[in-house]
C-alpha cells in the first residue's frame, strides 16, 4: 500500500482495451471525481492500482491508466463528487 496526499480526487477517463478492470463497466462514470482511498502496486506490475469507491459504494482497485487527476480538496469529506462544467 502506498499511501497518498489526503483529498486527492481522480475523475475516469477509462482507455479502450485498456486493463481489466473496466471502470465504466464497474459502477464508475465520467462525470464524478473520486476520492482517493489508497493505492497500491503490486510488485509484478509497473501499474500502480487506485482504491475507489465506485456509484453503488463499492469498493474498487483502478488502474492508474483510467484515471485523471481533479485535483487536492482536503476540506471534502465525501468519497465522490458530480464534475460541474468539466471542459476536456
Amino acid at each position: 500500500m502506498l499511501w497518498l496526499e489526503p483529498g486527492l480526487y481522480l475523475r475516469i477517463e477509462e482507455l479502450e482495451n485498456g486493463p481489466r478492470p473496466l471502470p465504466l463497466q464497474s459502477g464508475f462514470n465520467m462525470e464524478t471525481a473520486y476520492r482517493v482511498l489508497g493505492c497500491f502496486n503490486p510488485s509484478e506490475t509497473s501499474d500502480a492500482y487506485y482504491i475507489l469507491a465506485n456509484d453503488r459504494d463499492e469498493i474498487w482497485f483502478i488502474c492508474n491508466r483510467h484515471v485523471r487527476v481533479v485535483g487536492m480538496e482536503s476540506e471534502r469529506k465525501e468519497f465522490r463528487y458530480r464534475l460541474l462544467g468539466l471542459s476536456l
